[in-house]
């Protein structure tokens, strides 16, 4: 079992691991996808999908990149702070719910996926929620 001491030591450790190499991953990640998928959508998806799906498709694109933006914002917020946490990850989680159920019923998913999408909302608005907390200078961790 670790010490007090200890254990601190490590969780300064991953969680600089995690803002130093992860965080910038996922925020490449999220912001490059919005990209591609972007332009997949206006050119490679034309006459496959209908207006409908087409709809749907874009929809998924710009809570995307909205929300790779949003952890571009959360991540550059200065310090140790929980609410900032919450924040990244909430919004990383409601990329890949709501996003991703949305790409998935554009391209013929059974609409039982659409089941997904509001818990991908929720960790939208919980993830805006958490970055307003930590605006407004909520606890460190």
């Amino acid at each position: 079992m670790l010490t007090g001491y200890a254990s601190h030591c490590l969780i300064v450790f991953v969680e600089g691991f995690v803002r130093q190499h992860v965080l910038p991953f996922v925020i490449a990640v999220a912001g490059a996808s919005a990209v591609l998928l972007g332009a997949w959508g206006a050119h490679g998806l034309h006459g496959v999908l209908d207006a409908r799906h087409l709809d749907v498709w874009h929809t998924a694109v710009r809570f995307q990149f909205w929300h790779a933006l949003a952890l571009v914002a959360a991540a550059l917020m200065p310090g140790r702070n929980r609410a900032r946490r919450v924040a990244v990850w909430a919004f990383a989680v409601g990329i890949v719910l709501f996003c991703g159920s949305l790409y998935a019923l554009a391209l013929g998913a059974p609409s039982a996926t659409g089941f997904v999408t509001p818990f991908g909302g929720l960790a939208f608005v919980a993830g805006w929620v958490a970055l307003g907390v930590a605006v407004a200078g909520g606890r460190p961790s």
